[in-house]
């Protein structure tokens, strides 16, 4: 009997080098403030939104998916959304999840793609959260080492690439609206010093009013701004 031994399939995921919770709430303090940022993002100006950026999860996942870290901006996480936790740690997975090291891809120029009669139109039912992944505001559990799923595609998670230009992993971001959040992930992926090859703006968020139609459009939010700039605000809702 002829038998075949197959060799285990070995997927090198590790946290080494990724932001740390206690970082990851530093970044998100000088990323709401505009410090220590490069200079196409903005220094000093603002992210606009709701809150300007100051109520935020953020969420690191690895080159497998799994959760390295988690970190509110806030002291009190209650003052932060409750539905933020889950949203940042799936748009961190979202993030990793469809991107390569030649191709850094937001989850913000997903949002188009995955609207009705478009190509990826269904994506979003693809891989569910898994909520037993989720931290109870006493800061136990939450789902590190794990792989907690979820497929968020608007603004707010971004790949993140070591110095050599090889993706690690995702770092999502939820707690404004969707446009702000993806301005304070860019904002918190520069200051951790893992940008993309192409540099922080290769995988930016576009708007067809001032970037023209594109396949990566994503609506404008409500007092967006990007790399410090106004870009406009939501359209307000009619007719019923």
């Amino acid at each position: 009997m002829l038998l075949l031994a197959l060799a285990p399939t070995s997927w090198a995921g590790s946290c080494a080098g990724l932001p740390t919770a206690a970082q990851l709430k530093t970044f998100l303090g000088q990323a709401a403030s505009g410090t220590g940022i490069s200079a196409s993002l903005g220094p000093g100006t603002g992210v606009g939104g709701l809150f300007g950026g100051q109520r935020m999860w953020a969420a690191v996942v690895d080159r497998d998916g799994e959760i390295c870290a988690f970190a509110t901006s806030t002291s009190d996480p209650t003052q932060v959304w409750p539905g933020s936790q889950q949203i940042a740690k799936g748009k961190a997975y979202t993030a990793n999840a469809f991107s390569l090291d030649a191709l850094a891809l937001s989850t913000a120029r997903l949002y188009t793609f995955v609207q009705p009669r478009h190509s990826l139109f269904g994506l979003n039912n693809s891989n569910p959260f898994n909520p037993t992944f989720l931290s109870p505001t006493s800061g136990s559990g939450g789902g590190t080492n794990q792989i907690a799923g979820g497929i968020i595609t608007f603004g707010g998670g971004v790949p993140l690439y070591s110095l050599t230009g090889s993706i690690i992993g995702g770092l999502g971001v939820s707690g404004d609206t969707a446009c702000t959040d993806h301005e304070i992930a860019k904002r918190v992926r520069d200051l951790s010093g893992h940008n993309p090859p192409g540099g922080p703006l290769v995988d930016d968020i576009t708007y067809s009013a001032p970037d023209g139609p594109s396949v990566f459009t994503h609506p404008v939010c409500l007092n967006t701004l990007r790399n410090g700039v106004p870009i406009g605000n939501e359209n307000v809702a009619s007719g019923y």
